[in-house]
């Protein structure tokens, strides 16, 4: 690999190789437990088991074409790919049971804010594994509140990792080619940083205020190469972080093929992340891995190689690879322990009363914290002052009337560092809650055998929707989603083919009032496809796959669908002439 980089150190251009020598990682003034994690493709599967590894550390996760937790531990890693649709339960299963044990307790998971991202163009890592990742969060487990995430799902995007930027060498969106880093016209990484840490400061589209460091990998894990890791990762520390100010983490993890010694700094410049960093006082940890052509026993893909420098989410370095005592996940973990080696905590405030209401205000008040300067406070989970209080007592107003909300409050110091939540307090406002209004705009996306897409238009201060569905345009209606769709577009999955169903939509408040029934509308799902289970060498025989260099590819679609042999068995999918998709019928 190189022994040097070519990065600037601000982000200005090139300087002497002998000026970037790889440094040991500093420390600065973070918060641990602020800090948030995103990826791409295996970085996504990565950035899943880190952030259940270590909820307790984590206020979110954004994750741009991943899949669900342990995936591949239970399953061929090809049913976690392409159109695969990998069943949850179990994967739910073994999260509860290692809950509190080899990984942090899941209850964390409650307070985090979560951001998903497919494209419906991806057939690397399709919208069918996306569902099932956000169905793991939420529908099958209750792990995340549906209020908390939110799914980007409805932009024609191959598997790349979305901007809405241009720069040099980056491939068209409509391609999954090298270095899979796109002008799509939208913003990725601003959006999911919004979504987890709310209201941000504009981003700089001009000359960043940080540097960029390399930083040695080596401290922080044994012989990393031959546990596909670089010996080197990568960091952009803003201007004020660097002068000591207090400020947050986010870990950055690239996906296949995105590695330094394959792009070299595209993933850690392209990607828009130090834009929004460089002012609001986030550091970005990068780090890197390297390919490993050398095989590795998985627990249930057999025994294969790292050639695309992947995270590991298939078990190549340990069936331990999802949880804390993970190589990789032990590392990077390291990192940030590292990182935020800098910070002074303050005890978290004491005493969070209600003090009064009226039907747009509740007023508070808690006891102080020695040592802080002021205090923030937050309403369901985002904070609700503009300025910091100097008080220990606030009225928030401009709510609505007859609706509950839940409240925390955190002591800052004088270097802007936040100290511990304080317990949660439930208020609600007085009078009568508002008239919910009715969705319009309820419209049939897509048409399968067995699913339909709904979408509508978006309703104010709602803070999500139910779907209702019936077998005859008189009804009865039976509500159909089982947690609240905050999104305006759902997929009914799990229908019979050849069928004629009906659906309205109404929209949900903050305090569960639902709104009037919508428009119906109604579809006819298609006839089931016809589906075939083998051995990729005997799709190969039989005409539906090809072969070459050792891995078989369904026709049509050209999904990899893993080893050429007897032994790798795979289902097929056949949706026209010649045309296979792996996946289910049923």
């Amino acid at each position: 690999m190189q022994a040097f980089r070519s990065l600037g150190a601000l982000g200005l251009g090139l300087i002497t190789p002998a000026a970037l020598a790889a440094v040991n990682l500093g420390s600065y003034n973070v918060t641990l437990n602020d800090s948030s994690v995103s990826g791409l493709s295996a970085g996504g599967f990565m950035a899943v088991q880190l952030q259940l590894a270590h909820s307790s550390l984590f206020k979110g996760a954004g994750i741009i074409a991943g899949g669900p937790y342990d995936c591949a531990g239970q399953n061929n890693y090809t049913a976690c790919m392409y159109a695969g649709s990998p069943n949850v339960a179990p994967l739910v299963s073994t999260t509860n049971s290692r809950s509190g044990v080899s990984i942090d307790p899941v209850a964390n998971l409650a307070s985090h804010k979560v951001f998903l991202f497919s494209g419906t163009s991806d057939s690397t890592v399709g919208p069918g594994v996306m569902n099932k990742l956000r169905d793991y969060y939420t529908t099958a487990s209750n792990f995340v509140p549906s209020a908390n995430l939110q799914y980007k799902n409805n932009l024609n995007t191959a598997h790349t990792f979305p901007t809405d930027f241009d720069s040099t060498g980056n491939n068209a969106c409509s391609s999954a080619t090298s270095p899979y880093i796109s002008n799509c016209g939208y913003d990725a990484a601003g959006a999911l940083l919004q979504h987890i840490y709310g209201s941000l400061n504009a981003r700089n589209n001009g000359t960043l205020s940080g540097q960029f460091i390399e930083f040695n990998q080596s401290e922080f894990i044994a012989n990393p190469t031959s546990r596909g890791m670089d010996s080197t990762g990568w960091l952009y520390v803003p201007a004020d972080c660097a002068a000591g100010q207090a400020c947050k983490l986010h870990v950055a993890l690239h996906g296949c093929q995105q590695y330094y010694d394959k792009i070299g700094d595209k993933f850690i410049k392209h990607t828009g992340y130090n834009r929004w960093a460089d002012t609001n006082r986030l550091i970005v940890l990068y780090p890197q891995t390297v390919a490993d052509n050398s095989s590795h026993a998985t627990a249930a893909s057999g025994s294969l190689p790292n050639p695309n420098g992947c995270w590991d989410w298939v078990g190549w370095y340990g069936s331990n690879f999802a949880q804390k005592s993970g190589v990789q996940i032990s590392a990077i973990k390291a990192m940030m322990e590292r990182i935020a080696s800098g910070a002074v905590s303050l005890a978290a405030p004491s005493g969070l009363a209600q003090t009064g209401s009226s039907a747009s205000s509740i007023s508070l008040s808690w006891n102080a914290v020695s040592g802080a300067s002021g205090y923030n406070l937050y309403r369901n989970g985002s904070k609700a002052n503009t300025s910091l209080i100097s008080s220990t007592a606030y009225t928030d107003a401009g709510l609505i009337s007859g609706t509950a909300y839940s409240y925390t409050v955190r002591a800052v110091g004088s270097g802007g560092v936040e100290g511990a939540a304080s317990s949660v307090l439930n208020a609600s406002t007085t009078g009568t809650p508002p008239a919910v209004p009715v969705p319009g705009g309820l419209a049939i996306s897509s048409v399968a055998d067995s699913s339909v897409g709904l979408s509508w238009g978006a309703v104010a201060g709602v803070v999500g929707y139910n779907v209702y569905r019936a077998s005859s345009a008189s009804g009865p209606y039976s509500r159909d989603n089982s947690a609240l769709i905050t999104t305006t577009s759902y997929t009914d999955s799990g229908l019979s083919a050849a069928t004629t169903y009906y659906w309205r939509v109404r929209a949900q408040d903050a305090g569960g009032t639902e709104s009037a029934d919508s428009s119906a509308v109604s579809a006819t799902t298609s006839s089931a496809p016809v589906c075939f289970t083998s051995s990729n060498y005997a799709h190969t025989t039989a005409g539906r796959a090809t072969q070459s260099g050792g891995y078989t590819y369904a026709k049509g679609s050209g999904q990899n669908m893993g080893l050429w042999n007897t032994f790798t068995t795979t289902t097929l999918k056949q949706t026209g002439p010649d045309y296979y998709l792996i996946g289910s019928c049923s």
